[in-house]
Protein backbone atom coordinates (compact mmCIF):
# COMPACT_ATOMS: atom_id res chain seq x y z
CA UNK A 1 0.00 0.00 0.00
CA UNK A 2 2.38 2.75 -1.28
CA UNK A 3 0.88 6.70 -0.09
CA UNK A 4 2.11 9.94 -1.65
CA UNK A 5 1.44 14.14 -1.07
CA UNK A 6 -0.27 13.33 -4.66
CA UNK A 7 -2.00 10.22 -4.22
CA UNK A 8 -2.68 9.74 -0.84
CA UNK A 9 -5.21 6.61 -1.70
CA UNK A 10 -3.23 5.27 -4.37
CA UNK A 11 -2.96 1.70 -4.27
CA UNK A 12 -6.73 1.27 -2.44
CA UNK A 13 -9.79 -0.25 -3.97
CA UNK A 14 -12.46 2.06 -2.89
CA UNK A 15 -16.49 0.44 -3.52
CA UNK A 16 -19.27 3.47 -3.11
CA UNK A 17 -22.83 2.42 -3.11
CA UNK A 18 -25.73 5.37 -4.04
CA UNK A 19 -22.62 6.20 -6.56
CA UNK A 20 -24.39 7.16 -8.98
CA UNK A 21 -25.92 10.68 -7.92
CA UNK A 22 -25.75 13.22 -5.08
CA UNK A 23 -23.10 12.27 -1.79
CA UNK A 24 -22.41 9.06 -3.18
CA UNK A 25 -21.25 10.48 -6.93
CA UNK A 26 -19.51 13.15 -4.71
CA UNK A 27 -17.34 10.24 -2.53
CA UNK A 28 -16.63 8.28 -5.68
CA UNK A 29 -14.95 11.47 -7.12
CA UNK A 30 -13.17 12.86 -3.76
CA UNK A 31 -11.71 8.91 -3.96
CA UNK A 32 -10.40 9.22 -7.14
CA UNK A 33 -8.92 12.13 -7.34
CA UNK A 34 -6.91 10.73 -3.96
CA UNK A 35 -5.38 7.91 -5.95
CA UNK A 36 -7.95 4.96 -4.96
CA UNK A 37 -9.52 2.83 -7.67
CA UNK A 38 -13.37 3.42 -7.40
CA UNK A 39 -16.32 1.28 -8.18
CA UNK A 40 -19.93 3.05 -8.00
CA UNK A 41 -22.13 0.70 -7.03
CA UNK A 42 -26.57 1.36 -7.44
CA UNK A 43 -29.48 0.20 -8.72
CA UNK A 44 -29.50 2.63 -11.76
CA UNK A 45 -26.53 1.88 -14.27
CA UNK A 46 -27.46 5.17 -16.03
CA UNK A 47 -25.82 7.57 -13.72
CA UNK A 48 -22.89 4.88 -12.52
CA UNK A 49 -22.08 5.12 -16.09
CA UNK A 50 -21.85 8.90 -16.34
CA UNK A 51 -19.93 8.86 -13.24
CA UNK A 52 -17.31 6.67 -14.87
CA UNK A 53 -17.34 8.18 -18.13
CA UNK A 54 -16.67 11.44 -15.79
CA UNK A 55 -13.75 9.95 -14.41
CA UNK A 56 -14.45 9.95 -11.31
CA UNK A 57 -14.53 6.05 -10.68
CA UNK A 58 -13.17 3.37 -12.39
CA UNK A 59 -15.80 1.07 -13.04
CA UNK A 60 -19.95 0.86 -12.34
CA UNK A 61 -21.21 -1.96 -10.95
CA UNK A 62 -25.21 -2.24 -10.84
CA UNK A 63 -26.99 -3.72 -8.22
CA UNK A 64 -29.53 -3.15 -4.67
CA UNK A 65 -28.12 -3.12 -1.84
CA UNK A 66 -30.56 -5.51 0.14
CA UNK A 67 -29.53 -7.78 -2.19
CA UNK A 68 -26.22 -7.20 -3.79
CA UNK A 69 -24.60 -9.23 -6.53
CA UNK A 70 -20.66 -10.53 -6.14
CA UNK A 71 -18.76 -7.54 -4.55
CA UNK A 72 -14.82 -6.92 -5.35
CA UNK A 73 -12.66 -6.56 -2.72
CA UNK A 74 -12.23 -3.12 -1.40
CA UNK A 75 -9.85 -1.23 1.70
CA UNK A 76 -12.78 1.63 1.77
CA UNK A 77 -16.55 0.94 1.49
CA UNK A 78 -18.75 3.85 1.53
CA UNK A 79 -22.31 3.11 2.03
CA UNK A 80 -24.06 5.79 0.23
CA UNK A 81 -26.84 3.97 -0.24
CA UNK A 82 -30.19 5.30 1.12
CA UNK A 83 -33.79 6.30 0.95
CA UNK A 84 -36.07 8.90 3.03
CA UNK A 85 -39.79 9.05 3.20
CA UNK A 86 -42.43 10.90 5.33
CA UNK A 87 -45.68 10.44 6.93
CA UNK A 88 -46.99 11.17 10.23
CA UNK A 89 -46.11 8.83 13.11
CA UNK A 90 -50.22 7.45 12.77
CA UNK A 91 -50.05 7.27 9.22
CA UNK A 92 -46.55 5.66 8.68
CA UNK A 93 -47.29 1.64 8.43
CA UNK A 94 -45.68 -1.20 9.16
CA UNK A 95 -44.30 -1.35 5.28
CA UNK A 96 -43.36 2.17 5.35
CA UNK A 97 -40.78 1.35 9.15
CA UNK A 98 -39.42 -1.78 6.68
CA UNK A 99 -39.28 -0.10 3.85
CA UNK A 100 -36.78 2.32 5.64
CA UNK A 101 -34.58 -0.29 7.93
CA UNK A 102 -34.45 -2.46 5.00
CA UNK A 103 -32.56 0.59 2.48
CA UNK A 104 -30.73 2.43 5.17
CA UNK A 105 -29.76 -0.53 7.65
CA UNK A 106 -29.91 -3.93 6.05
CA UNK A 107 -28.67 -2.53 3.18
CA UNK A 108 -25.19 -1.35 4.76
CA UNK A 109 -25.61 -4.46 6.40
CA UNK A 110 -25.43 -6.27 3.59
CA UNK A 111 -22.80 -4.73 1.79
CA UNK A 112 -20.36 -4.31 5.11
CA UNK A 113 -20.73 -8.32 5.16
CA UNK A 114 -19.08 -8.74 1.73
CA UNK A 115 -16.62 -6.78 1.95
CA UNK A 116 -15.41 -6.88 5.89
CA UNK A 117 -13.34 -10.33 5.31
CA UNK A 118 -11.25 -8.96 2.79
CA UNK A 119 -10.50 -6.10 5.26
CA UNK A 120 -9.43 -7.83 8.10
CA UNK A 121 -7.62 -10.47 5.91
CA UNK A 122 -5.12 -7.35 5.09
CA UNK A 123 -5.45 -5.75 8.63
CA UNK A 124 -6.64 -2.20 6.88
CA UNK A 125 -10.10 -1.42 6.07
CA UNK A 126 -12.45 1.66 5.94
CA UNK A 127 -16.08 1.44 6.59
CA UNK A 128 -17.80 4.46 6.05
CA UNK A 129 -21.58 4.86 6.49
CA UNK A 130 -23.61 7.82 5.67
CA UNK A 131 -26.21 8.85 8.23
CA UNK A 132 -27.78 12.07 8.36
CA UNK A 133 -28.21 14.12 11.53
CA UNK A 134 -31.46 12.19 11.68
CA UNK A 135 -28.89 9.51 13.42
CA UNK A 136 -28.33 12.37 16.22
CA UNK A 137 -31.71 14.36 16.82
CA UNK A 138 -35.34 13.74 15.77
CA UNK A 139 -37.65 15.65 13.53
CA UNK A 140 -41.52 15.04 12.35
CA UNK A 141 -43.10 13.33 10.21
CA UNK A 142 -40.26 11.13 9.43
CA UNK A 143 -39.81 8.65 12.36
CA UNK A 144 -39.81 5.32 10.29
CA UNK A 145 -36.37 7.35 8.64
CA UNK A 146 -35.10 8.67 12.27
CA UNK A 147 -35.25 4.92 13.38
CA UNK A 148 -33.75 3.54 10.74
CA UNK A 149 -30.73 6.52 10.47
CA UNK A 150 -29.99 5.87 14.60
CA UNK A 151 -30.43 1.85 13.82
CA UNK A 152 -27.49 2.70 11.22
CA UNK A 153 -25.23 4.67 13.93
CA UNK A 154 -25.83 1.96 15.95
CA UNK A 155 -24.83 -0.36 13.78
CA UNK A 156 -21.80 1.61 13.75
CA UNK A 157 -20.68 2.02 17.50
CA UNK A 158 -21.16 -1.72 17.87
CA UNK A 159 -19.13 -2.64 14.60
CA UNK A 160 -15.97 0.16 15.60
CA UNK A 161 -15.50 -1.62 18.89
CA UNK A 162 -15.66 -5.65 17.57
CA UNK A 163 -12.93 -4.59 14.84
CA UNK A 164 -11.01 -1.66 16.43
CA UNK A 165 -8.10 -3.95 17.45
CA UNK A 166 -7.76 -5.32 13.56
CA UNK A 167 -6.86 -2.31 11.75
CA UNK A 168 -10.48 -1.63 10.53
CA UNK A 169 -12.27 1.47 11.47
CA UNK A 170 -16.07 2.30 11.45
CA UNK A 171 -17.31 5.88 11.06
CA UNK A 172 -20.25 7.34 10.19
CA UNK A 173 -20.35 10.75 8.49
CA UNK A 174 -24.02 12.53 9.48
CA UNK A 175 -25.69 15.60 6.85
CA UNK A 176 -27.34 17.79 7.45
CA UNK A 177 -29.98 19.08 4.81
CA UNK A 178 -27.67 18.44 1.54
CA UNK A 179 -28.68 19.75 -1.69
CA UNK A 180 -29.43 16.37 -3.19
CA UNK A 181 -32.49 14.20 -5.34
CA UNK A 182 -33.66 13.30 -1.47
CA UNK A 183 -33.88 16.91 -0.63
CA UNK A 184 -35.19 18.06 -3.94
CA UNK A 185 -37.91 14.82 -3.16
CA UNK A 186 -39.00 17.02 0.18
CA UNK A 187 -39.00 20.19 -1.79
CA UNK A 188 -41.35 18.69 -3.83
CA UNK A 189 -43.98 17.36 -1.23
CA UNK A 190 -43.15 20.84 1.02
CA UNK A 191 -44.69 22.27 -2.11
CA UNK A 192 -47.45 19.82 -2.98
CA UNK A 193 -48.84 19.83 0.57
CA UNK A 194 -48.35 23.64 1.14
CA UNK A 195 -48.85 25.35 -2.06
CA UNK A 196 -46.12 27.05 -1.16
CA UNK A 197 -43.09 28.16 -3.90
CA UNK A 198 -39.76 26.11 -4.34
CA UNK A 199 -37.83 28.54 -2.90
CA UNK A 200 -39.67 28.74 -0.28
CA UNK A 201 -39.54 25.16 0.63
CA UNK A 202 -35.71 25.19 0.42
CA UNK A 203 -35.45 28.30 2.50
CA UNK A 204 -37.85 26.36 5.23
CA UNK A 205 -35.25 22.87 4.86
CA UNK A 206 -32.06 25.60 4.81
CA UNK A 207 -33.11 27.22 8.53
CA UNK A 208 -32.44 23.81 10.13
CA UNK A 209 -28.58 25.24 9.10
CA UNK A 210 -27.23 27.98 11.30
CA UNK A 211 -25.23 29.08 8.10
CA UNK A 212 -28.76 28.94 6.32
CA UNK A 213 -28.11 27.38 3.90
CA UNK A 214 -28.00 23.53 2.41
CA UNK A 215 -25.24 21.63 2.85
CA UNK A 216 -23.02 20.39 -0.64
CA UNK A 217 -22.73 16.96 -1.73
CA UNK A 218 -18.89 17.88 -2.19
CA UNK A 219 -18.41 19.14 1.57
CA UNK A 220 -19.89 15.52 2.69
CA UNK A 221 -17.30 13.98 0.53
CA UNK A 222 -14.56 15.58 1.80
CA UNK A 223 -15.24 14.36 5.52
CA UNK A 224 -15.68 10.69 4.32
CA UNK A 225 -12.21 11.36 2.49
CA UNK A 226 -10.63 12.15 6.03
CA UNK A 227 -11.83 9.26 7.35
CA UNK A 228 -10.24 7.33 4.54
CA UNK A 229 -6.72 8.12 4.83
CA UNK A 230 -4.19 5.96 6.55
CA UNK A 231 -3.86 8.74 8.84
CA UNK A 232 -7.29 8.35 10.61
CA UNK A 233 -6.60 5.35 12.13
CA UNK A 234 -7.42 6.41 15.65
CA UNK A 235 -10.55 7.62 14.22
CA UNK A 236 -13.31 5.38 15.13
CA UNK A 237 -16.95 4.44 15.93
CA UNK A 238 -17.71 8.34 15.55
CA UNK A 239 -20.38 10.24 13.89
CA UNK A 240 -19.77 13.40 12.01
CA UNK A 241 -21.73 16.02 11.49
CA UNK A 242 -21.28 17.70 8.75
CA UNK A 243 -24.80 20.37 9.58
CA UNK A 244 -23.16 23.96 9.82
CA UNK A 245 -23.56 23.31 13.37
CA UNK A 246 -27.34 22.03 13.62
CA UNK A 247 -26.48 19.64 15.78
Amino acid sequence: MRTSPDGLLSGMDALVTGGGTGIGAACAAALTAAGARVTVMGRREGPLREVVARGHAAAALPGDVTAPPALPRAAILVNAAGAAESAPFLRSDDALFERMWRVNVMGAVAVTRAVLPAMLEARFGRVVHIASTAALKGYPYVTAYVAAKHGLLGLTRALAQEVAAKGVTVNAVCPGFTDTDIVAESVARIVAKTGRGAAEARAELARHNPQGRLVTPEEVAQAVLMLCLPGAAAINGQAVAVDGGET
